[in-house]
């Protein structure tokens, strides 16, 4: 038997130990749905508001719009979907019905939709030519459908409403083909016969899983909550484990597996006014607004509303395409990937679990200790004195949340120096912090629910990484 084949046999028996003896840690309840990590991963999504209020100037129409007012010139879907393609997003969500009650399909449930405007003479579905565009350019499919109806007389006498919707909820879920989200707010006002609409949420749930199941629900659903604000960023501690809601999870008493989404538009409106044309966002404000979100274990939803002639903006679509151009320079070399790594503790010595784990780039792999181990660190040497001002981690969000509080550490020549300190990690947590510069770097978990799994650990050094450190 040659050397060669000695040692191929002994790599063999290596693996084959490791695999029998080492066990994964077991998962942390809750869970991410596949749905919802599947969401969680597409990191941006986009929100498109249009509909009668593009043509009254209004945030909020009543009901009273006249359909023949909608009727864009120049509506290109495509150009909408291209935009947000070339913006880093990755899933889009229309606004198939706003509180108006104006339907962006033929709805069979109402005379106020599309099929009495002059756009395309009655005969057009924007939900058709929006889910169409979407599917050609790969681009996730998202329909907004307003519980709040200032139009429907039968709004308020709840049993009514309730089936009024449910219907068009049905006419969206089953006339278009796989819908990736359906989103809800929970807006709510008086009815005309003066009372509040009581909503049959478990009633809508069905109806989405009867006819869509791997459809995701939000806001007011199970299946991801609104942070909060309507400004884009979300708390520094932002958990993905939460407490059960008692409607959208009605008799669920368990912590729940429920991210948070961070809402915001690109302009002070959600509906295109032109007195905002020269108000749209700048792209440092979008990286800022990532950080904030995304870089917080959050989802960033950005609204961009089009126009009276159905395009985006021209300066919208330029600040979309800065966006992508800056966050990719940001991330665009990793200075620990492919390092040298070792850390305190390895979960059975196995280097299936090893710190090399956390910096090969994989999205299946990661770094464990034993059960029991909250507390452990992960040091990477750099190879030489190495300047940046960003970093990054991530936890395998499969087996769980599960670290509580981190702090990262440089060596100085002398000492460990603390540079940033942390609380939550789950599917994202980004640092930003005046630069450092240095050969080695620690990334110290301080605390845990479980022992800790780190998928990926990572440093960046980025001018375009703007905005506040906290």
């Amino acid at each position: 038997m040659t050397v060669f084949s000695l040692l191929l046999m002994a790599s063999f028996i290596i693996l084959a130990t490791e695999s029998s003896a080492v066990a994964p840690p077991k998962p942390l309840p809750p869970l991410p749905s596949p749905r919802q990590k599947k969401w969680q991963e597409m990191e941006l999504t986009l929100f498109v508001h249009f509909t009668v209020n593009t043509f009254t100037d209004k945030e909020w129409g009543d009901g009273t719009e006249d359909p023949k007012i909608f009727n864009p010139s120049k509506l290109d879907v495509s150009q909408w979907v291209k935009a947000a393609k070339a913006g880093g997003f990755k899933l889009v969500i229309l606004t198939a019905k706003h509180h108006d009650g104006f339907c962006l399909w033929p709805s069979k449930t109402t005379e106020h939709s599309v099929k009495n405007s002059p756009w395309k003479n009655g005969k057009g579905d924007l939900v058709r030519e929006f889910v169409a565009v979407c599917r050609k350019e790969g681009v996730a499919v998202g329909l907004y459908l307003s519980p709040w109806d200032r139009h429907e007389p039968t709004y308020g006498d709840s049993p009514a409403y309730n089936a009024f919707y449910k219907k068009q909820l049905t006419e969206l879920l089953t006339q278009y083909g796989p819908i990736d989200e359906v989103w809800f707010d929970g807006a709510n006002g008086e009815g005309p016969n003066g009372k509040r609409q009581e909503y049959d949420w478990p009633g809508f749930y069905d109806t989405i899983r009867a006819h869509q199941p791997d459809a995701l629900i939000a806001i007011s659903g199970p299946d991801v909550r609104w942070v909060g604000n309507e400004e884009g960023f979300a708390r520094e501690t932002e958990w993905s484990v939460q407490d059960p809601h008692p409607i959208y999870h009605a008799g669920t008493k368990e912590k729940v597996w429920w991210p948070a989404e961070c809402d915001v538009s690109i302009r002070p409106g959600w509906f295109w006014h032109p007195s905002e044309d020269e108000k749209v966002r700048t792209s440092d404000n979008l990286v800022d607004l990532y950080f904030k979100s995304v870089g917080r274990n959050s989802l960033l939803l950005l609204n961009v509303p089009p126009t009276n002639e159905g395009l985006f903006h021209g300066t919208d679509v330029q600040r979309l395409k800065e966006f992508k151009t800056k966050l990719d320079a940001i991330f665009k070399d990793d200075l620990a990937k492919g390092k040298p790594a070792t850390a305190s503790h390895t979960r059975g010595n196995d280097r299936r679990f090893g710190p090399a784990q956390t910096l090969d780039g994989k999205a299946n792999t990661y770094w464990t200790t034993e059960d029991g181990i909250t507390s452990a660190w992960l040091e990477v040497d750099l190879g030489q004195p190495t300047r940046f001002n960003v970093a990054g981690i991530q936890e395998a969000i499969e087996l769980g949340q599960r670290v509580t509080a981190y702090r990262l550490d440089h060596w100085d020549g002398d000492e460990w120096k603390t540079f940033a300190k942390g609380t939550t990690v789950g599917r994202k947590k980004l640092d930003r912090f005046e630069p450092v510069t240095t050969q080695r770097v620690r990334l110290v978990i301080e605390d845990a629910r479980a022992c800790p799994a780190i998928r990926s650990f990572g440093l960046w050094n980025s001018e375009q990484a703007v905005g506040s450190r906290q």
